[in-house]
């Protein structure tokens, strides 16, 4: 990262945080309120450099209100806490769709013939520097809705899986020591979920983890932020890569606010 960025950034991250925004992270971002105060002051100024850089467009007659681009920059912004970051450097738009919206997908069977069909979807992101939602979507989750489910999340999750190449389901992790343990749980606890779905059982990661590594790591991201303390405890190994890869404890933080 150059010098004249980092300097830029350090300058707003300095700035007031107004407000009305902040009305809205705690109406539409429920993390925020467990956050410590510290990690209050750091979490803010992510969302003040993120809306500084990055490009939001209304799509299909949605209209662009503070609403939409700070609570999607918040929730965004859950995964840069504590970690040295370079704030999704892929990505340089953020497209909102007012519903589930149609796109396009292009396949390739067996024999190399190419497919294409259209599938309903709450988001995706691009490796092209694009990460496209559903503002329905998005509100649902925010308002605690999504039973556990987050798409700002599982979008952004997979930019930093992509900010390595194709998105595999190994981001860039902050020590080279820890690539062999995640390779070794990452791996057993998706054999794990293509396994209990085979035989029918009931899964707290999303059954849509099981069709690759990179919608695994997304998906476990979610579980992670939305539903830590379950996860803690039905898959403690998977939960302990997630807390020293996103350097938070989401358990912890649940746990404290329930005992005040």
């Amino acid at each position: 990262m150059n010098f004249l960025k980092q300097w830029r950034r350090n300058k707003i991250r300095k700035r007031p945080f107004p407000a009305e925004w902040r009305r809205i992270v705690e109406g539409n971002v429920p993390y925020y309120a467990r956050l410590p105060e510290e990690d209050r002051k750091e979490f803010l100024g992510h969302v003040l450099v993120f809306l500084s850089e990055k490009h939001f467009e209304g799509c299909g007659g949605q209209g662009l209100t503070d609403e939409i681009r700070v609570t999607i920059a918040a929730q965004a912004c859950i995964l840069l806490l504590h970690r040295k970051t370079d704030y999704f450097p892929k990505v340089q738009s953020v497209l909102v769709y007012p519903h589930p919206y149609v796109a396009r997908r292009i396949e390739k069977d067996p024999d190399g013939l190419v497919h294409e069909r259209a599938e309903i979807r709450d988001g995706e992101s691009w490796d092209r520097g694009t990460v496209v939602l559903s503002w329905e979507e998005v509100g649902r989750d925010a308002s605690g809705l999504g039973q556990g489910c987050n798409i700002v999340l599982h979008e952004f999750a997979h930019q930093l899986d992509q900010e390595c190449g194709e998105a595999d389901g190994a981001p860039l992790l902050p020590k080279r020591s820890m690539y062999a343990d995640w390779a070794k749980v990452m791996g057993n606890e998706y054999r794990r979920l293509k396994r209990d779905l085979k035989y029918h059982q009931r899964t707290l990661i999303d059954p849509y983890g099981a069709t690759h590594p990179a919608e695994f790591f997304a998906v476990v991201t979610e579980c992670f932020f939305e539903d830590p303390v379950a996860m803690r405890r039905i898959h403690p190994g998977l939960y302990e890569q997630m807390r020293l890869f996103y350097r938070q404890d989401p358990a912890e933080l649940a746990e404290r606010a329930q005992s005040r």
